[in-house]
């Protein structure tokens, strides 16, 4: 027996951003980048309430300090437009708030936007979220945004998908529907970033977040924690936390993801802090390692952490 749940509501296309009638009394969250990307320009929407400092790896300090601002506001509908980051503190907002959400992703990766995630920095170490209350009411996947994306952050986007569908295929959690997705999901993240064609990475991470968001990542997912920790990009940590926790479990997309993590040419990542310390934080990541296909031991930990310094 498995249960399904997402957004009421997923819209998906070219344009359709610019073609949806936004509520106009809403309180847009977003990134310093807005501007400057240009992003607004594929939205059909008065802004009037806005909250664009949103940082990457966002803290929880953040949420309250949208709240306190903007709490006594008169607003109905908080507005994510932005990253998985910026998705992330909009759906923690709104759920705080008890206000609508309408999240929009600008790059294609996370899956925040259909998924009951929010992953938000608590005392400097990442911790994740599950409610029901932090689904969207409206998921807005409009690929157009692709192409103000810069590079580094389309690939490190692309990774995130290819680990989150490739770790959920495997994880405990899985199903014949969650499988089904994970791998349809995956098949398109890897063509497009084979061919060059980033426009379908639209598609497949909105289907990456459907699969995982109703199964779980795993291990490469709890390694990845602790380097984004000491400010590697989440996409960049899972290059390589994803690739050794795949060979750890014997996965069937192994050789395929490394392939992926080789032509994207990304650059390698260490570990600062003391490998048994790290390892300990890593074990008690519940959410992602007692969902591992694998049983996982501290040991094993090390090990992984040790190659990965070691390249």
């Amino acid at each position: 027996m498995f249960t399904i749940k997402q957004p009421s509501q997923i819209i998906f296309g070219k344009n359709s951003a610019l073609e949806y009638n936004f509520p106009k009394n809403s309180l847009i969250i977003t990134s310093s980048g807005a501007k400057k990307r240009n992003w607004f320009s594929n939205l059909n929407l008065d802004i009037n309430l806005i909250f664009k400092d949103v940082e990457s790896n966002p803290s929880i300090d953040t949420v309250n300090t949208i709240i306190k601002k903007f709490k006594n506001n008169d607003f109905s509908t908080v507005i994510g437009l932005g990253g998985g980051s910026v998705l992330d503190v909009a759906k923690y907002v709104g759920y705080k708030l008890k206000k609508s959400k309408i999240l929009v992703p600008t790059n294609f990766g996370s899956g925040s936007e259909v998924t009951r995630i929010s992953v938000l920095k608590v005392d400097g170490k990442k911790k994740s979220f599950h409610d029901d209350e932090l689904f969207a009411d409206v998921a807005l996947v409009d690929p157009n945004f692709i192409k103000h994306t810069d590079f580094t952050v389309l690939k490190n986007s692309a990774i995130d998908a290819c680990a989150q569908c490739t770790e959920a295929f495997d994880s405990k959690l899985s199903n014949a529907y969650t499988k089904f997705l994970c791998n349809t999901a995956f098949e398109i993240l890897e063509n497009a970033i084979l061919t060059e064609k980033y426009e379908d990475l639209a598609l497949g991470s909105l289907i990456t977040g459907l699969g995982f968001g109703n199964s779980s990542t795993t291990l490469g997912h709890g390694l990845s924690y602790v380097f984004s920790n000491e400010g590697f990009s989440h996409g960049h940590a899972l290059a390589f936390t994803t690739q050794y926790a795949h060979k750890f479990n014997s996965s069937k997309y192994a050789s395929r993801f490394e392939r992926l993590v080789d032509n994207l040419k990304f650059e390698k990542i260490s570990l600062k802090q003391n490998i048994s310390d790290a390892a300990d934080l890593i074990l008690n990541d519940h959410k992602h390692i007692d969902n591992n296909p694998k049983p996982v031991k501290k040991d094993d930990i090390e090990n992984i952490l040790k190659k990965i310094n070691s390249l």
